[in-house]
């Protein structure tokens, strides 16, 4: 099997020769590992995936030493946060709304370089992505502060926001479709440690309606649906699953059991990540990384339905010895 057939069959629920996995790190990570262990320690990590930018493929500029806008204007304060940054200006308020113009979606030369990359790795499983794809597209444009008292206190300008959100997002699900990918992958953190951020009752009301019209619009093209929702969101799971999403991570093992996970809701739907980056890699031993690791291959992958992966990009705190645990047994199947 190449690692296309092996997620393809993870996601059927067969049991494929090996564990598919996918490994992210942010730059300190990569850092410490390239200083450990020399350039080239990730010539055979063999990720399963290969992505490309489906929301806006437009690139960021520096607007101010240390701020980077991206192509919706968000501008991000990358000296406090070197990987995501900090949302520091609005961009859309109740006024200007209906004046915001989103990135261009109809340049021809939007996906010709994606396009060639997704051709020389025809062995890896081909994702679209779609980041802040609708909550999270909502606050940084908006403001997180505005858009949650809004779901209280303006329900009808969060409406109007969201579906200009969606109207976006249908036409880059239609364009990203077009090309040779096996799945849409949408980003749209919910919860926090210990919940669903806004709560259940608002989430079904302001996201679960507009991302059954994604999850639809993607399944129609014969697509996989992928979601990552970091924090506590498996009350929502059986909402996903009735609205056909295929894949759930990062699958968090600090906020959710995963196991049980896997016993309840693993024979329809299928689970990325789940190596634990809040406490094995930062704080355990490299045995205690493999242990780890072996376990969930052994009972989450069991019967498919698995991509191994940490719990998120592997965090600057990671030991290095650890990281190089976790391929080791993950290389090694």
């Amino acid at each position: 099997m190449n690692n296309r057939e092996r997620v393809r069959a993870a996601l059927r629920h067969e049991q494929p020769d090996r564990v598919p996995y996918a490994i992210g790190f942010t730059t300190p990570a990569w850092e410490k590992m390239v200083a450990c262990y020399g350039p080239d320690f990730s010539a055979g990590i063999d990720n399963c995936f290969i992505g490309i930018n489906a929301g806006a493929p437009q690139p960021w500029r520096e607007v101010a030493p240390g701020i980077m806008e991206d192509p919706f204007g968000v501008q991000w304060n990358k000296k406090v946060d070197t990987d995501i940054g900090v949302v520091c200006n609005v961009c859309i308020t109740e006024e200007t709304l209906e004046d915001y113009c989103f990135p261009a979606l109809d340049d021809p030369t939007n996906f010709q370089e994606a396009e060639q990359y997704l051709q020389n790795n025809p062995d890896q499983y081909h994702i679209g992505d779609i980041g802040f794809s609708l909550f999270e597209r909502a606050w940084t444009l908006a403001g997180m502060e505005t858009v949650l008292m809004g779901m209280v206190a303006d329900p009808a300008f969060i409406h109007r926001l969201l579906d200009r959100i969606l109207e976006f997002n249908l036409a880059a699900i239609d364009r990203a479709c077009a090309q040779d990918i096996d799945a849409m992958m949408f980003g749209d953190d919910w919860g926090q440690q210990t919940g669903v951020m806004m709560g259940v009752p608002h989430w079904r009301e302001f996201i679960k309606p507009r991302i059954a019209e994604m999850y639809a619009a993607a399944k129609r093209r014969g697509k996989a649906v992928f979601i990552h929702s970091c924090g506590k969101v498996d009350a929502l799971f059986p909402d996903l699953i009735a609205l056909g999403l295929d894949v759930f991570n990062p699958f968090q093992p600090e906020v959710m059991d995963v196991y049980d996970m896997k016993a309840r809701y693993g024979d329809r739907l299928s689970f990325f990540g789940g190596i634990s980056t809040q406490r094995t890699l930062p704080y355990g031993t490299p045995e205690e990384t493999r242990d780890e690791v072996r376990r969930l291959l052994d009972i989450i992958g069991k019967d498919g339905g698995y991509i191994a992966a940490p719990a998120h990009s592997i965090p600057g705190d990671a030991r290095p010895e650890n990281i190089a645990a976790m391929l080791e047994v993950l290389q090694t199947q």
